[in-house]
């Protein structure tokens, strides 16, 4: 893991109430790292990827994410909102055309950002595709994975009363800001659960909880619901209708062929849909942290 302190750091005011945390790292060719979840925020982890004697790096956490202020907040909280804040950073530190590497759902904003952007983006890594459209939220969180992982589901599941008349996420999401402290709580806990339990392939039930104290899960359950409630604030297949703008941009997609989140074919389906695209299908789930994926990362930043 590179050690390499940021070269810069700081907070960057967005609108009149969100403050974005960001990081520059390294000197080089110029990246932007776009996190999951939404509301994962990026970690000291993730800087193992690059090589900052080759590569200078933004790192950032979205808007209620992890460090940046306010903390878990979804007011003035969209998709274009991010893609806004994106423009705003690269403006901040003067830069004119970036790569950008997302994960998961970042590779839904990674995408989006291109779509509307793409005279400034160079090239898309892309690990762990999410379209952000109906069909995968329905396949995340509207029981398709019953038959996989029954346990998983039934325990995610249970949580929300048979007689609600609010989808799964919605029922999460009005727990976690108006229930009682403890119950707050718990659905955080709770919706961080299902998503560590079924990202890894075969991970073990005892490795769930330590994965989850590692990362703000507070604001990755807040935001994923916030925004799958929402279908992630776009017109269904937006990315997918949008391809034809972006497929001059060179995009490599790293994804794991047991990913059981979002399915290989969504990686398939946008990558015979783009002339510049070249797709990597690895023996693992949907955690970069999983050995091919991360060997396949590292393999395609430093080539």
């Amino acid at each position: 893991m590179n050690s390499n302190p940021a070269i810069q750091k700081g907070y960057l005011q967005v609108n009149n109430l969100h403050e974005i945390y960001y990081e520059v790292c390294g000197t080089g060719e110029p990246y932007l790292f776009v996190h999951g979840g939404p509301g994962a925020g990026f970690s000291e982890k993730d800087k193992r990827f690059f090589d900052f004697k080759k590569h200078k790096v933004v790192f950032f956490d979205q808007r209620g994410a992890s460090k940046s202020k306010p903390f878990a907040s979804i007011e003035d909280n969209t998709t274009q909102d991010l893609v806004n804040d994106i423009n705003t950073l690269l403006s901040h530190l003067n830069i004119e055309k970036i790569n950008i590497f997302g994960g998961s759902w970042g590779t839904a904003l990674s995408l989006v950002f291109a779509i509307q952007n793409p005279e400034k983006v160079k090239s898309l890594l892309l690990r762990g595709v999410f379209l952000a459209d109906q069909k995968t939220i329905h396949h995340f969180l509207g029981g398709a994975l019953n038959k996989q992982y029954p346990a998983e589901w039934q325990r995610f599941k249970k949580n929300v009363p048979a007689d609600s008349s609010l989808s799964i996420s919605e029922y999460y999401l009005d727990q976690m800001l108006n229930g009682t402290l403890e119950n707050r709580d718990f659905y955080c806990y709770e919706w961080a659960y299902y998503e560590i339990s079924i990202f890894i392939k075969g991970i073990k039930a005892n490795e769930i909880d330590g994965i989850i104290q590692q990362f703000p899960y507070q604001s990755l359950s807040i935001m994923e619901a916030h925004y799958m409630s929402n279908n992630c604030f776009l017109e269904d297949d937006y990315i997918a209708d949008n391809l034809r703008i972006i497929e001059d941009i060179p995009i490599t997609i790293i994804h794991g062929e047991h990913d059981a989140i979002c399915p290989v074919e969504f990686a398939q389906k946008i990558h015979s849909n783009l002339k510049k695209s070249v797709l990597y299908i690895e023996n693992a789930g949907h955690s970069d942290s999983e050995p091919a994926i991360e060997k396949r990362i590292i393999s395609v930043l430093n080539q």
